[in-house]
Order: C-alpha cells, then sequence, then structure tokens
C-alpha cells in the first residue's frame, strides 16, 4: 500500500528551522567584522559594499577563493572547530595581499549533511576572527545541509574574499624587479593549511592519538598543535605595500618555496638562498623524521615555516626588517634575486 501522508523537509533531512537559528547565531558576529564601505545587512540575497566610501582614486578588484583541504578532516577528528575558520580566511586573504590588494569583504559557504548548530557557529566566529584580523568584513555567505552528502559529523568549507588595490600598486613589479634584490622571509604559525594529507598519514604511522601531548610543542595536544590557525599577514605587510617597499610577495602555500616563491618573478631572474643555517620549526622535523620525508619533497609541499616571502630593492632592506618586526613578525633575510 503506498504511503499518501503530507511528506515535510524536515523529514527528507533538512532543518529550515535549524537554519534560521544559526542566522540569528552568527549575526553579531558579522557585525563584529564591520568596516568602512558595508552597505547591507547579513540575511538578504547579497552583500553590498561601497567602494567609493574606501577613498580609491584608481582602484582594480582582486578576488581570491581558497578552502581549507584536509586539515578540515584533522578539525573534526579531533573535534576542536574553533579556529578553522581563521585558516579559511587566511588562505584567501594572504592570496589577493599577494597581488597589493587590501581585502574588503568576505563570503563563506559551509555544507553539511546535518545541519549542527553550535558546531557551525563555532566556524563561523573563527571566520569572522578572522576577517577582524585581517580588517575585512564578513557581508554574507552560504549554508547548505545536503542529506547523504557528507558523513555524519563532516562539513565543508569554502571561502571567497573581494579585495582592492591602486593601480600603481598591483604587485608583483616584475618591471622593477633587478639582480641582487633582496628576497625577505616571514615565519609561519605552522603547516598553516596546506600539506595535511601527508600530514594525516605521518600521525598515523606515528600511533599517537590527537589527543597525546605533541612532540613538538610543550603544554599542548598533537591535534591542537596541528590545528594552530594559519597566519594573516595584512595588518603587518599592507601598509609596506602602499608605501612602494615591496616589489613582488609569495605567498607559501600548496608547493612549498620550491613552487611558490618563482610565481612571482620575471623569466629573467632565479631566487638565491643565502647561507645554509636556517632550521625550520620543530613541527617539521618532527614530520620529516616520522614520516622518513626527503628534503626536496618536505620543502615542495610545506611552507617549512616560512609564510610569506617578499622582494625588496637592497637599500629598503633595514627599513622593512624594522617595520615588520615592529608589527611584531619574526623576518629575516632569506636570499637574493639574480639574473638567470
Amino acid at each position: 500500500m503506498t504511503d499518501s501522508s503530507p511528506m515535510t523537509y524536515r523529514q527528507a533531512g533538512v532543518d529550515i528551522d535549524a537554519g534560521n537559528e544559526l542566522v540569528d547565531k552568527i549575526k553579531p558576529l558579522a557585525k563584529s567584522t564591520f568596516r568602512t564601505g558595508v552597505a547591507s545587512d547579513l540575511g538578504g540575497f547579497g552583500g553590498l559594499f561601497d567602494l567609493k566610501a574606501c577613498g580609491y582614486d584608481d582602484p582594480v578588484l582582486v578576488s581570491g577563493t581558497d578552502g581549507v583541504g584536509t586539515k578540515l578532516l584533522l578539525a573534526q577528528e579531533a573535534n576542536f572547530h574553533t579556529t578553522i575558520g581563521i585558516d579559511l580566511v587566511a588562505m584567501c586573504v594572504n592570496d589577493v595581499l599577494a597581488q597589493g590588494a587590501e581585502p574588503l569583504f568576505f563570503l563563506d559557504y559551509f555544507a553539511t549533511g546535518k545541519l549542527e548548530t553550535d558546531t557551525a557557529a563555532e566556524v563561523v566566529a573563527g571566520i569572522a576572527e578572522g576577517c577582524r584580523q585581517s580588517g575585512c568584513a564578513l557581508i554574507g555567505g552560504e549554508t547548505a545541509e545536503m542529506p547523504s552528502m557528507y558523513a555524519p559529523g563532516h562539513y565543508d568549507l569554502a571561502g571567497f574574499v573581494v579585495g582592492a588595490v591602486e593601480r600603481a600598486n598591483i604587485l608583483p613589479k616584475m618591471d622593477q624587479m633587478a639582480d641582487g634584490d633582496a628576497l625577505i622571509a616571514i615565519s609561519s604559525s605552522g603547516p598553516h593549511s596546506n600539506g595535511y594529507s601527508l600530514i594525516r598519514k605521518i600521525v598515523e604511522r606515528s600511533g599517537l592519538e590527537l589527543s597525546a601531548d605533541a612532540p613538538f610543542a610543550e603544554g599542548k595536544s598533537l591535534g591542537e598543535a596541528l590545528l594552530t590557525p594559519t597566519k594573516l599577514y595584512v595588518k603587518s605587510v599592507l601598509p609596506l605595500i602602499k608605501s612602494g617597499h615591496i616589489k613582488g610577495l609569495a605567498h607559501i602555500t600548496g608547493g612549498g618555496v620550491t613552487e611558490n616563491l618563482p610565481r612571482m618573478l620575471p623569466d629573467t631572474l632565479v631566487p638565491v638562498r643565502d647561507g645554509d643555517d636556517y632550521t625550520p620549526p620543530a613541527v617539521f622535523e618532527w614530520m620529516q623524521s616520522v614520516g622518513n620525508v626527503e628534503d626536496a619533497e618536505m620543502w615542495r609541499t610545506f611552507n617549512m615555516g616560512i609564510g610569506i616571502i617578499l622582494a625588496v630593492a637592497p637599500e629598503k632592506v633595514e627599513e622593512v626588517l624594522a617595520a615588520l618586526r615592529f608589527n611584531g613578525e619574526d623576518a629575516f633575510l632569506y636570499g637574493h634575486l639574480k639574473n638567470a
């Protein structure tokens, strides 16, 4: 006999009331990221932003999108969701910074099989924190509840950022780069959000639980240490870009220094690392030892403790280093450029 009883969306696995509850929870989070230019409230069909209000003379818009890869699985396995949103913002924002852009506004996409509003709110709280750290506004997003699409307790994230840069400040300035220009590195906070498929395999080989003490970070569990959020560089680096001191910026993400540093350079110049005395942070030494990973593979997979590399004229090196250190960055001379 055919069942003819009334059917509802909730019976199909989608809870509209839970979605509305989440919107109510995240509205104050979004409001906390307000900045000049925001021209709409959360909850509309689109987010409005008034570029003219920001005072640009000849702006070029720069957009970026990214996720956090399988670091998400680590967060879900550890049941620790408060910082993964910072990673999401950082991976997007640091990319547009590499073009010289100031991040203006951010939108997120959160997808799950069954919406757990408390977990989702923790994730969005991290997104809001990342936006505050980088000076951009969270002006919208999408929450998708898709039954059977994801395993219980799992969710996916994507982020989208729009920034602006004065035409004269667009990076990289390849036509201004020259033989002898300095390369300045700024330290990362750890692996950031790259290489986590290998990291998870290394953790598996180590036999350690995520709740165990981290062998490389005193006072932290392994899961907590590996979930250290990606660092945001906007507030320390953007003033230097606007001052004209930066010729190029490489965001060291997937592919490591090996793949990312050449992306900001003209074909006529190659990077040279000065000296062999650089020691990567302990997390990378632990991973290399446990995983028996070769040096070349480490440098092509992980950032090895370097989140950003800047190209700077030799006469500006001391000024740039001083400004970065004043703003709390661990910055050091990495190498130089030479003719190919």
